[in-house]
């Protein structure tokens, strides 16, 4: 049978971000001081609750409320997987405006320390399913990302 050519409703997205902070520093951030992003990037992120288990913990539910393209939505993840060596953490978005578009979606933070220098890379990768052909590849999420590691960064060096 011959292949229509459809579009795949399975993607992936990355982008990476050049911050001066400390890839640990960053890393703590999402990891043991979610609720401190919002005070770090308020035109991005509202708040974070904790629905469920510990900051950092694998199982744990963290609730964000946020603004994407101009308005204000919601999402609930569960943490898929820290690990501290890597200064790595997966959420799985479980509940939100996210779900309306997508059957599944996983956002992947890591952060490395810069090779002969100081500072650090953020590597964020967003692995998705769309419930349709009509539904956007979410590109304007990265920007998003960018935003936010930027005025993270921002944040962490004024604390310094």
């Amino acid at each position: 049978m011959a292949s229509t050519g459809a579009p795949s409703l399975v993607g992936k997205l990355e982008t990476e971000v050049e911050i001066k902070a400390s890839a640990e520093k960053f890393h703590q951030m999402f990891v043991g001081k979610p609720h401190q992003v919002s005070k770090a990037s308020p035109d991005n992120m509202l708040s974070c609750d904790l629905h469920e288990g510990d900051w950092g913990k694998v199982g744990s539910i963290v609730f964000w409320n946020y603004v994407h393209d101009g308005e204000t939505k919601v999402a609930k993840e569960r943490i898929e997987a820290v690990e501290p060596e890597k200064n790595l953490i997966t959420f799985k978005v479980i509940d939100g405006d996210l779900m309306k578009e997508y059957k599944s979606f996983l956002l992947t933070i890591q952060v490395t320390p810069k090779q002969g220098g100081s500072g650090s890379i953020v590597h964020w990768h967003l692995e998705y399913e769309k419930i349709s052909d009509e539904v956007a590849h979410p590109e304007t999420l990265l920007q998003f990302c960018i935003d936010v590691s930027n005025q993270i960064d921002a944040h962490l060096l004024a604390e310094e």
